[in-house]
């Protein structure tokens, strides 16, 4: 398991010129928790303060000792970039409450799980308010979430999800294959209908016709 805090102070290195371009301050993360977006490496200036950052596009490995990102020209300005004003840094998700959507308060985030793309599989807790499965394994998946807490600073997640993050959801039944179709043609009953009998004037006048003929 790597944490996100295991990024921070790593040393960011060039790869085409092994120049070194500073360390890593901080982590930011989609407003989503679901990926790492970019290194942060600080801020400078007095009145009117220039904070600056690293894209994840341009990270080629973070690794154990070192982050290295693609050249030189990596680093651009927070201001420069429209995306990150709905960014997350890590260091303002620590110690965000979690609770479940009927109100119960579960813990509180003090760190991101990462998995080998930088992606986040879930969230290390720095305090635990349930007794069970969270309370003794200190972590919570990211599929258990259901609010990340953007809005009120407050993440809702599945309490069951929490504490069986390798349940698998029961599936609905499958519908019921309809009977394959009879190669054999169904017989069909023919009724015949009956006659029209005739008309009493038509009936008289074959009656009288019979009689000549007899005659």
């Amino acid at each position: 398991m790597r944490l996100g805090k295991d990024l921070v102070g790593k040393q960011i290195i060039s790869i085409t010129d092994g120049r070194s371009l500073g360390n890593a301050k901080d982590i930011y993360m989609n407003s989503e928790l679901t990926d790492v977006t970019g290194i942060y490496l600080g801020s400078e200036g007095l009145i009117k303060r220039k904070h600056f950052l690293i894209n994840r596009g341009d990270v080629v490995v973070f690794g154990i000792d070192a982050i290295l990102v693609r050249n030189s020209d990596v680093v651009g300005e927070e201001n420069e970039m429209p995306e990150t004003v709905s960014w997350v840094r890590l260091s303002k998700l620590n110690k965000r409450e979690i609770d479940t959507p009927g109100g119960t308060k579960v813990a509180n985030i003090g760190d991101i799980i990462l998995g080998e793309q930088g992606n986040i599989t879930g969230f290390a807790l720095s305090r635990v308010y349930v007794e069970g499965p969270i309370e003794k394994n200190g972590t919570i998946p990211r599929t258990a979430v259901i609010d990340t807490g953007g809005d009120d600073g407050v993440m809702t997640v599945d309490l069951t999800k929490a504490e069986n993050p390798g349940a698998v959801e029961e599936k609905a039944p499958a519908d019921p294959v309809p009977a394959p179709l009879s190669e054999e043609p169904e017989e069909i009953e023919i009724i015949a209908e009956p006659a029209d009998e005739p008309a009493p004037e038509e009936a008289e006048a074959e009656s009288e016709t019979e009689e000549e003929a007899s005659e």
